[in-house]
């Protein structure tokens, strides 16, 4: 029986092939919209999602933009339960063309790649970078957008801390994830804290945030608490949280825009599954003379609304697989183009299975009132049309 519906549905969808290939179009196109629109969601989380469990970032209770002393960094290691500590400052300086945006951090050199196992850097290339002070580590596909290689000297226009500053690449990290940020633009903070004691006496020895390293994630708000009340009442108190909470905190500020954007990409699959619907009402009038046949001829009226849904489901799956093959190269191709705001742009697994899913879901409810209208033809109302 599965066969012979399969072999109807496939002629059936064959019959009209200008209307059958437009409606498989439509439904690639959605399903293709539906995965990169997905992809962008899951791009904005992307940071979120490679957080550690491990990590906890410490920053001043106010606001981000205020820094925290140099000398908490001592207090910090003596809190049980952290057993490393790295510091970061935000650079944010401009390549040739404020256009380049790329994230810049100026890290503890000995520290960092410790706190970051996933950033994968060749020994020969780190000692490079712990032996020269201007010494920059940039992630692989950062490297591959600019053409930059090891040695090459890089000139960053400061911002936030004014001036000229010149890098030399000493070495290129790969990532160890699928999901690991690898446009990143990594140098020394002894090097940006000598600079700017020299240019700006007044903003030395000042840290953007902390990172900490913990035993045990579990811990992690148990030890956040007794950062926090180490420096209470302090000129500068902390707030301490997961790495993943902190990057919430930035996704936060454009919830506005993720949630728009998930709704546009249901609002795809609604339209074209109405265009399907419409599709399906087509056909099943035009067949209401065969499905009159064949329940004259015995078959009952679920085998005809077996028909109608085979056909429809073999339209919405030509068409949705056709789109999800599609997605992974249009990804990559998106993603080009976007790296500078979105450093990880991969199809998620899930991505493909919501895909899979709004496929089905397209072939199963255009054909609802299409099979039910079938199931429900008297015989001689069928058999009337072709007199």
């Amino acid at each position: 029986m599965l066969t012979l519906l399969i072999r109807f549905a496939l002629r059936n969808t064959l019959r009209h092939r200008l209307r059958s290939s437009l409606t498989i179009l439509g439904i690639v196109v959605a399903i293709l919209a539906f995965g990169l629109l997905r992809t962008v969601v899951s791009a904005w989380y992307a940071g979120a999602d490679a957080a550690s469990d491990k990590r906890l970032v410490v920053r001043s209770s106010i606001s981000l933009i205020f820094p925290l002393p140099l000398s908490y960094a001592e207090k910090l290691r003596a809190i049980d339960g952290v057993t490393q500590v790295g510091k970061m400052n935000w650079f944010n300086g401009v390549y040739i063309d404020e256009r380049n945006f790329f994230a810049q951090f100026a890290v503890d050199p000995e520290t960092h790649f410790q706190l970051y196992p996933e950033n994968i850097v060749p020994p020969d290339e780190m000692r490079a970078f712990l032996n020269d002070r201007r010494g920059v580590i940039v992630g692989r596909k950062l490297a591959n957008r600019f053409g930059w290689k090891i040695g090459d000297v890089v000139p960053i226009k400061g911002t936030i801390y004014p001036g000229n500053w010149e890098f030399v690449v000493r070495g290129i990290y790969s990532g160890r994830h699928a999901n690991t940020d690898e446009s990143q633009f990594i140098f020394r903070w002894d090097y940006l804290n000598e600079r700017v004691q020299q240019l700006y006496p007044g903003r030395g020895n000042q840290v953007g945030i902390y990172l900490l390293q913990i035993r045990d994630g579990r811990e992690a708000a148990a030890i956040s608490r007794r950062v926090d009340a180490e420096f209470k009442n302090s000129l500068a108190e902390t707030l301490t949280e997961t790495e993943k909470a902190f990057n919430l905190g930035f996704i936060a500020m454009t919830g506005a825009i993720v949630n728009a954007i998930q709704i546009v990409s249901f609002v795809v699959i609604v339209i074209i599954m109405a265009v399907m619907a419409n599709t399906m009402a087509m056909a099943a009038r035009e067949r209401g003379p065969e499905y009159a046949t064949l329940k004259a001829l015995g078959f009952s009226p679920l085998v005809v609304g077996a028909l109608v849904y085979a056909e429809s489901l073999l339209l919405a799956l030509i068409g949705g697989g056709i789109g999800i093959l599609a997605t992974a190269p249009a990804a990559r191709l998106v993603g080009s183009k976007l790296d500078n705001i979105f450093p990880v742009f991969n199809v998620a697994p899930e991505t493909l299975w919501m895909q899979i899913a709004a496929a089905g879901v397209i072939g199963v409810t255009a054909a609802i009132i299409p099979a039910a209208r079938a199931m429900r033809m008297r015989i001689i109302d069928g058999l009337r049309a072709v007199v």
